[in-house]
């Protein structure tokens, strides 16, 4: 189905847009000729007044959990979900939640550009609920942000703006006094050369789990990790065990190195998968939530965070962010 290549083409659905709608460097060049709305802008204000809210009770196809050590999947509450498009998350073990806001499914990616509020937002839980997110700054000029993934002060995002060597970009942040700054292209070498796509550190930082579709692999996308040796990078290997001719993507880490989580397809629509390692090796990955569900992600308790994209007669109507609770 093309809903299924849509969201792994390139590292999430709001990167995947861009793509899809051909947005290339002249694109770029004319939003940034324009002016960028202020700072800091309600993301809700720009959300359609026609937009219609999904639910469980409404959706047409729900997340369906094949595994008995998990609840039921629910979305989370408001502040993080609203009519608009919540996507791409990131839990950190402590359980601070990053994820990708779009108020309009149908809104051009050059109007993403600037409008004020498309891009990686931020929501910790407080009190049995979530904190209002916040907007996260990671440009001077304009960008189009997504994908993070954060380990200790470091944030790595991928990023469409000015300077990139391809069309999309991965790059770093620090956090320093309360904000994210210092942030730079994580140059050649891993955007070029190794042509990482979407992903994760390992606790240790020794190893980058990543997908990509560069030469050598199954087929698609593959999963593919890189080594850090003298405080080098690499030349990345394929993780066979995980791989097949269909799109392998999204890879997640646990904090202790023992399972792999990632999104492929699976009966025409994205699903979750985990590969577990034993003596050292990934095992033949398990189904564990299926029909769109995608970029999973785990807190220090286990529970896994995803984005659920809601499709009706065809199209893509809206997207929240998932969690399904360890029993």
């Amino acid at each position: 189905m093309e809903p299924s290549r849509k969201f792994l083409f390139v590292l999430g659905i709001i990167l995947t847009v861009l793509l899809i709608c051909g947005c290339s460097d002249k694109n770029v060049e004319d939003a940034n000729s324009k002016e960028p709305e202020k700072r800091i802008t309600d993301r809700e204000s720009k959300i359609p007044p026609n937009a219609v809210k999904m639910t469980p009770e409404t959706d047409v196809y729900p997340p369906v959990m094949h595994s008995d050590e998990y609840e039921k999947p629910v979305p989370l509450p408001y502040p993080v979900n609203t009519a608009g498009l919540e996507d791409s998350p990131f839990i950190t073990p402590d359980g601070t939640l990053y994820f990708v806001f779009v108020p309009d499914v149908n809104e051009p990616p050059e109007k993403q550009l600037i409008d004020g509020v498309s891009g990686i937002w931020v929501s910790k839980k407080q009190d049995g609920g979530w904190s209002k997110p916040e907007r996260v700054i990671l440009n001077d000029d304009v960008s189009l942000d997504g994908c993070s993934f954060v380990l200790g002060n470091e944030m790595w995002f991928c990023s469409v703006r000015k300077g990139n060597y391809r069309e999309v970009d991965l790059y770093i942040a620090e956090f320093r006094d309360g904000k994210w700054t210092n942030w730079r292209n994580a140059g050649k070498l891993l955007n070029v050369k190794y042509e990482v796509g979407e992903m994760h550190i390992t606790a240790d930082g020794k190893e980058i789990y990543f997908h990509s579709a560069r030469a050598g692999g199954k087929g698609g996308t593959d999963i593919w990790v890189t080594r850090k040796v003298n405080g080098a990078w690499q030349e990345p290997e394929n993780v066979e065990a995980v791989n097949t001719r269909a799109n392998e993507g999204q890879p997640f880490v646990t904090q202790d190195g023992k399972e792999l989580w990632f999104t492929r397809e699976y009966n025409g629509s994205p699903a979750i998968f985990r590969s577990k390692r034993i003596n050292g090796e990934w095992q033949e990955p398990e189904l564990v939530i299926s029909q769109f569900a995608g970029e999973p992600s785990l807190d220090n308790e286990g529970n896994i965070y995803f984005v659920h994209h809601y499709y009706k007669d065809g199209r893509m109507v809206e997207a929240d962010i998932y969690v399904a609770i360890r029993k």
